[in-house]
């Protein structure tokens, strides 16, 4: 077993080190300063679980030392230090940067003060909120990680606790407002998100419950017949023998699959692949190996171990002997019967017999090293829980037990988004919750809805026969709602895919974001937790509360930047004028995600993808015209040869990347890409005045007579059922090296449409008196302004169910007035 990567190198340059005899200060990079005390004047230079890399640039900085005082200035902060152990009133640094009136002060031990959270080892048992403890960004503009306690990898292939002695190792980050330069500051330390697997990012199914293996294959091609597409076969703990006489313990740890219903695993693996999906098995290691086990002779064989007495093999990960027959005897012998990744689930806490050596720690380190080395993936993976800082390097994060309750849901977006803070960002959750509450068919359809948006989608529930989450078991509405959002999650691959790449390879970062990330100075970002960037292009707006019954409506409030530029609901096609908050009201088979003007995001244009998530023979871009805009659409030509007729020119990334890059001119009215094979469609959501006739697609500078355009949602048009509104512009089979543009002629425009249409069928839907009716139609048809409409609704002191929606109509768009 190796335990670094090739981009480990947690030597510090010898400029960059301030030292003394117990005490050591080390500037990393640009804002970060590592702060160590040694009694014995032994500091530490080996990787940490969260300091990989401390071998950056040496920023500028001059020091300043007496016999009895040391100041370190540089650009970021300004340092000063008695010189005794650290304490309070010794050690303490001004950080610069305008973030507070008073300024912005560190002291050492004192806590950190306006901290924005970071994220929890699990959500097990969770009803609501929980402590996410601290991340890299405050608004008092610095952080510290306190890394004392962490284990190190040793140099000879495993790890090692810390040195006896008292030691302090503390890293304090100051980055003023700059959000972004302090997370880039924490990857360029820590190292950064790897890839995940295409095939992660689709829909997983899961569930805690016995089922045979024809019941599962049968609830797969169910799926199927459904419509709803799959990538990854979940098997809870209930795969390996559990209750048998011959089971020794609680059961809960397994290594030999359930013969009576599994009578043929590697068989039974094989049919799930051939559907498409991948199979991880979830592992409760704790128990060790005892005799009962398959596996146990060979265990038993690779470590020595006395049999004669049938003891057991104790689950010992702080032994690298143990640990390397666990994955590659234990593990391999699962693996070569169609185990795809692993479901870690270690919930025994942090502790082990050596003290400093987190269990967790060395099962997500060397379960995600191994899978690498053992198999053909070059994106390796495994599903397992949090372990603290660092923990991002080691996809995907399972968040543990939800509670079946609309206060966990009201919680999600938060946990996720703020999770990011500590560069965490490939969570998976229980999405629909795992036990406990009570059946809620709405409450399930927003948070799988909620799930299509997030960094990645897991059904999940428990044994109770009454907690499955298969869409076709719940009401007709939300059993709609579910299977739309599972489509869509798979037609959104090729916008999350390449995140992955760009995020991991060129700009580290985690696909979601919290909004103050780009807004730092500004008070609204903060109060909006729940609202996210998703990518470079989106923002969601996750409703979380259940519809009024008056107008069958939920409603989210959103805080739309003012940044000069409108937004349009990609789906709808509505469009808001920017730089204000604004109440969202949506139906169950809707969800608010804006786009701004210049955004351009790629989707699968398959009716319903299929499982597995291969690069799709069709792309759907939807451009939001009024801005310039542009994005990468990048794949391997690994996950799938569709559309790939070549595959030289990966612009040097690693992995063989292909790189399709799109391109929209607002002057122009013009999007450019090239064929590569591949059929595409171009959407432009909120554009219902340009005519088809006028729309000029040109390949390889001639007129290409074939493309069909159409306006849909306007005057009574149809639509796809995903968009409700805009230009569809679609292209059929193109050549490798085709030059392809889309003209609409000179800066287009998002379209004003009045809302007529949209109140009128609010109203006419509305549970309400009709003389209410009456006199609210009245009012929004008059001839006042529309300012004057809602001055108007509000001295009527109608129901806000009502004027809600109707203020959101008339408000929406700005040019309407």
């Amino acid at each position: 077993m190796k335990e670094t990567r090739a981009d480990y190198n947690p030597v510090a340059r010898r400029d960059a080190i301030v030292q003394g005899p117990q005490w050591r200060f080390t500037l990393i990079g640009e804002g970060v300063l590592r702060y160590e005390w040694a009694e014995d004047g032994l500091f530490e230079d080996r990787a940490s679980t969260f300091a990989v890399n401390r071998n950056l640039p040496t920023p500028k900085f001059r020091v300043v030392e007496s016999d009895k005082k040391l100041d370190i200035i540089s650009p970021s902060f300004h340092l000063s230090y008695d010189k005794k152990r650290f304490s309070t009133n010794g050690l303490s640094a001004s950080i610069a940067g305008k973030v507070a009136l008073w300024g912005s002060y560190w002291r050492y031990g004192q806590g950190q003060q306006d901290n924005l959270g970071g994220t929890a080892r699990t959500l097990d048992g969770v009803d609501g909120r929980c402590d996410m403890g601290n991340g890299i960004l405050s608004r008092q503009g610095y952080s510290t990680i306190d890394d004392s306690e962490s284990m190190l990898f040793d140099g000879n292939g495993f790890v090692s606790p810390r040195r006896d002695g008292d030691r302090i190792d503390g890293y304090l980050f100051c980055y003023g407002p700059d959000y972004r330069g302090a997370m880039a500051s924490f990857y360029a330390v820590s190292g950064t998100q790897p890839l995940v697997p295409r095939y992660s990012l689709g829909c997983w199914f899961s569930r805690y419950y016995t089922y045979t293996a024809s019941e599962y294959l049968e609830l797969m091609d169910r799926f199927r017949q459904e419509e709803i597409p799959l990538s990854v076969a979940v098997l809870d703990m209930d795969w390996h023998l559990v209750h048998g006489d011959e089971v020794p313990h609680a059961g809960w740890t397994g290594y030999t699959w359930n013969k009576k219903l599994f009578p043929d695993p590697a068989g039974f693996a094989t049919e799930l692949h051939k559907r498409g999906l991948r199979m991880t098995l979830n592992d409760h290691p704790h128990e060790g190996i005892h005799h009962h086990e398959e596996a146990y002779d060979k265990m038993a064989a690779a470590l020595g171990h006395d049999t004669s007495d049938k003891a057991p093999i104790l689950f010992d990960p702080t032994d690298p002997e143990f640990m390397r027959a666990f994955n590659q005897v234990l593990h391999r012998n699962l693996e070569d019967k169609g185990c795809d990744f692993w479901w870690i689930d270690w919930q025994q806490g942090p502790h082990s017999k050596v003290p400093g050596l987190d269990p967790l720690w060395l099962l997500n380190h060397f379960g995600y090293v191994d899978h690498k080395e053992s198999t053909k993936e070059t994106q390796p993976l495994i599903f397992s829980r949090y372990a603290g800082p660092g923990s991002h390097r080691y996809p995907v994060g399972f968040s543990g037990d939800t509670i079946i309750t609309w206060d966990s849901l009201r919680f999600q977006p938060e946990f996720t988004a703020t999770a990011s803070n500590i560069g965490y960002g490939w969570w998976s959750h229980d999405i629909g919750g795992h036990m406990f509450g009570h059946r809620d068919d709405e409450l399930c359809a927003r948070w799988v809805q909620l799930g299509a948006w997030s960094p990645l989608l897991r059904l999940h529930s428990s044994d109770s026969r009454w907690s499955g989450k298969e869409p076709w078991k719940y009401r007709g509405d939300a059993r709609e709602a579910m299977r739309s959002a599972m489509q869509l999650r798979h037609k959104l691959i090729p916008y999350i895919y390449s995140h992955n790449v760009a995020d991991s390879l060129l700009s580290p970062q985690p696909l979601i974001q919290p909004m103050y990330w780009d807004h730092p100075k500004e008070d609204a970002a903060y109060q909006y937790p729940n609202q996210y960037k998703f990518g470079s292009e989106l923002i969601v707006c996750p409703i979380v509360d259940p519809v009024d019954p008056k107008t069958n409506l939920a409603k989210v409030t959103a805080w739309l930047p003012d940044d000069g530029a409108r937004v349009v609901d990609i789906f709808s096609g509505r469009v808001y004028s920017s730089g204000r908050v604004v109440d969202l009201h949506r139906p169950l088979s809707a969800y608010p995600v804006l786009a701004k003007e210049g955004a351009v995001v790629p989707f699968d244009h398959a009716r319903v993808p299929k499982n597995g998530c291969k690069n799709p023979e069709s792309l759907e871009v939807v451009v939001v015209v009024g801005a310039d805009g542009q994005f990468d659409i990048w794949e391997d030509p690994r996950d799938g040869v569709a559309g790939i007729t070549n595959v030289e020119g990966s612009d040097g990334l690693t992995l063989g990347h292909r790189k399709m890059h799109v391109q929209y001119n607002q002057a122009a009215g013009r999007v450019t890409t090239k064929g590569w094979g591949k059929r595409w469609a171009f959407r432009f959501p909120g554009v219902c005045d340009i005519r088809p006739e006028d729309v000029h697609v040109v390949v390889n500078n001639a007129p290409y007579k074939s493309a069909t355009v159409r306006v849909e949602g306007a005057s009574g048009s149809a639509s796809d059922g995903l968009f409700k509104s805009g230009l569809l512009v679609e292209i059929a089979e193109t050549s490798y090296d085709d030059e392809i543009r889309v003209e609409l002629g000179p800066a287009p425009q998002l379209s004003v449409v009045s809302p007529r249409d949209e109140m009128e069928a609010l109203i006419q839907d509305a549970q309400v008196e009709f003389a209410v009716k009456d006199a609210v139609w009245k009012v929004v048809t008059s001839k006042q302004s529309n300012a004057s409409k809602l001055a108007h609704l509000q001295s009527m002191a109608v129901d806000k169910s009502l004027s809600g929606p109707l203020f959101e109509l008339l408000s929406a768009d700005t040019r309407l007035a």
